[in-house]
Parts: C-alpha cells; sequence; structure tokens
C-alpha cells in the first residue's frame, strides 16, 4: 500500500502523521517499526493516526504508536502536532477541536500566535489506574532498584509517568536509570520516567525517558507529570515554564479535579508519500 504522510514535530519530539479518515491505514507492529526507523524508514519517536470520531462531541479519534509498534493512550507534544495536521491539511476549520484518546477525551485550541495549547485532562493518583503496585496514594513513592532505593511522584496523565527530582538534568542517568525504571516490575504497562530539576517556583529543566522510545527532545505529558508532581509536594506554582532540551513548553494546573493546560509550538517539516 502507498500512504500519504506528514513529518512533524513538537520542540523535536517527532512523528509520521497519516489521515487515517481520507486514506485506508492498517498499520503491523513490523511496519510501524520500520516507519520509525531512522536508517530504513522515515525515522521519528511516534506514528500518529487521525481517525473518525468513536465518541459523541469530538471531531477525531487520535491514536499514538512508539517506535517499537506498541500503542500507547496519550502524547502531549503530538497532541499539538494532531491539532496543527488537521487544521492545516483542511479537515477542520475549527480553533477548538474535541478530540477521542484511548484515555478519554481532550480539546485543543489553535491560538493565534500560532502556539497550540491543550487540555491535558485530570490527573490519575490512585495506583490501580496508573497502574503502579502500591499499598496506598501518596506524593512521593520509594522504589526498589537493587541497590538504594529512589524515591519518585507517580501519576497518569493518560500514560504512567514517575517524576524523580535531579540536581542537574544535564549529569542525570537518563540512559542508565531510564530503561530499569521503565520496565520496573511495579510498573505493569511500563511507565515514562522524568528527571526533573528546579530553578525556582515557576521554573524547571526536564529529561525524559519514554517507554519505548527512549529519551526524546521533548515529552508533553511528561512535562505535565512533573508540573503536577511538583505542585502536589508543594515546590511549584500554578503556571511553570518546562525547558526541554528541544525547547519551552508552559503548563499550569491548579490542582484538586482540575485538569492540566499545556501550551506549546508544533511544527510541519515536509509531506511524503512511502509504499509498503
Amino acid at each position: 500500500m502507498k500512504l500519504q504522510f506528514s513529518k512533524m514535530h513538537g520542540l523535536g519530539n517527532d512523528f509520521v502523521v497519516f489521515d487515517a479518515i481520507n486514506q485506508q491505514v492498517d498499520l503491523s507492529e513490523e511496519q510501524l517499526r520500520f516507519l520509525a526507523d531512522r536508517r530504513f524508514g522515515i525515522g521519528c519517536d511516534q506514528i500518529l493516526l487521525v481517525e473518525t470520531p468513536r465518541s459523541l462531541g469530538t471531531d477525531f479519534y487520535y491514536r499514538i504508536f512508539n517506535a517499537d509498534g506498541s500503542e500507547v493512550e496519550q502524547c502531549g507534544n503530538g497532541a499539538r502536532c494532531f491539532a496543527r495536521f488537521v487544521h492545516d491539511h483542511g479537515l477542520s476549520g475549527k480553533n477548538e477541536i474535541p478530540v477521542g484518546t484511548a484515555k478519554g477525551d481532550i480539546r485543543l485550541y489553535l491560538l493565534d500566535d500560532g502556539q497550540v495549547k491543550v487540555n491535558m485532562g485530570i490527573p490519575v493518583f490512585a495506583p490501580e489506574s496508573i497502574p503502579f503496585v502500591a499499598d496506598r496514594q501518596q506524593p512521593v513513592y520509594r522504589i526498589d532498584i537493587g541497590g538504594p532505593h529512589i524515591e519518585a511522584g507517580v501519576l497518569s496523565m493518560g500514560n504512567p509517568h514517575a517524576v524523580l527530582q535531579v540536581g542537574d538534568v544535564d549529569t542525570a542517568p537518563v540512559d542508565t536509570l531510564g530503561p530499569i525504571l521503565e520496565k520496573h516490575p511495579r510498573f505493569p504497562q511500563r511507565v515514562n520516567v522524568g528527571f526533573m530539576q528546579m530553578h525556582n517556583r515557576r521554573e524547571i529543566s526536564l529529561r525524559v525517558f519514554e517507554r519505548g522510545a527512549g529519551e526524546t527532545l521533548a515529552c508533553g505529558t511528561g512535562a505535565c507529570a512533573a508540573v503536577v508532581s511538583g505542585r502536589l509536594q508543594q515546590l511549584l506554582d500554578e503556571e511553570v515554564v518546562v525547558h526541554l532540551r528541544g525547547g519551552d513548553l508552559v503548563v499550569s494546573w491548579k490542582g484538586g479535579g482540575e485538569p492540566v493546560w499545556m501550551t506549546g509550538p508544533a511544527n510541519e517539516v515536509f509531506q511524503g508519500s512511502i509504499e509498503l
């Protein structure tokens, strides 16, 4: 099959995006891995599919596949690219776009300055819903990794996250500790691992080791999870600038049962076609 696609990125977190409304897209795990391969395929962190809505009140359905071929529930940078794609490709003329995902509905807002603002939904803390193996809900958990234990905030932003505080993101053990925690037995569906450096109450730096993809230049849900975790520990204010290796996001959360809001850019790099 020959498929049309767009290559996009949100702060360097890059995607291959398919319009699965106007063309039939049925990809195997092997084909997904091929598409994501940076030497033999197109190359990306995730593959995104724009599909017809599955629930009332939404205009589209949003699917995300990691570079290893696994399907995941949410991707914040991808959500911004999704909004830019459906707008720029004439699939929607709205500036407010309701979209369904595997973890519920979200809303995407195209701003006048070209940025995209996303209602990322309400964070989930109940261990069984993340999922995470724990006796009770806590703002910070001790996790045994076969040596000195680590402490991490654990929550779901539609996908599971563990957030660790570090003194310096540049020297954080992302490449070694990230894979260990990603597949730790206390995370039945694996986990995204964030390494957060505090600068002040309104500014942090963050690196994220994403499950199924490894470290990416930016992770939208990871930025949201880091801010929520910091807020739960009373370390951060309501609105925070998150410095990622690919650029900055602005994340805000009022707390309680309120949704998390994320604002940042989304860019299309090129369009093409590929025969599979």
